[in-house]
């Protein structure tokens, strides 16, 4: 019967990490237009676009933007990029016209950072998703604290038998 206990706990543990990872909802996005007119600034007309930013900045998730908004823009308003980000190798995903990806472009921002050139850095599209992915060592450490999550329940089981037998 301890045994079993011991293994109900266990698994209750488990159980909530892996609950409180994938606990999120996703926004219900309108797909009627991929603008939103939201009226004028002084004379002139401005239109609004649906963008995605996921990964390693401070706030992703789904962002309206005006329609003239590039890369530098939608990393800044998602917060910035997060240690362990990989801005060498961020990923822009265009949309198609069906809600298909179109085509994946490849920005090296790190070289902006370095030398001031905005000419490679792009205006985005509607629809448009922007991944900033981690580094190696990132995903080294995600692995290393997922290990010791596993440890520390290990440790606690055994702790666990040794003082009931």
């Amino acid at each position: 019967m301890k045994k079993f206990l011991a293994i109900l706990i266990i698994l209750l543990m488990f159980s909530e990490i892996i609950w409180a990872q994938g606990n999120f909802q996703s926004p219900d996005i309108p797909r009627a237009s991929v603008y939103t007119y939201s009226g004028t600034m002084g004379k002139t007309e401005q239109l609004k676009i649906y963008t995605y930013i996921w990964g390693r900045v401070r706030n992703p998730g789904l962002y309206i933007v005006p329609d003239d908004t590039d890369l530098i823009a939608l990393i800044s308003l998602a917060g910035g990029p997060t240690d362990g980000a990989k801005l060498s190798r961020i990923r822009i995903i265009h949309s198609g016209a069906n809600g298909e990806s179109e085509d994946v472009v490849w920005i090296n921002l790190k070289k902006f950072i370095d030398d001031g050139d905005s000419s490679d850095i792009p205006v985005l599209r509607p629809g448009d998703t922007v991944i900033v992915s981690g580094t190696t060592f990132y995903g080294a450490a995600k692995v290393a604290d997922f290990l010791s999550k596993i440890a520390v329940v290990l440790s606690v089981y055994n702790l666990y038998i040794n003082l009931t037998d």
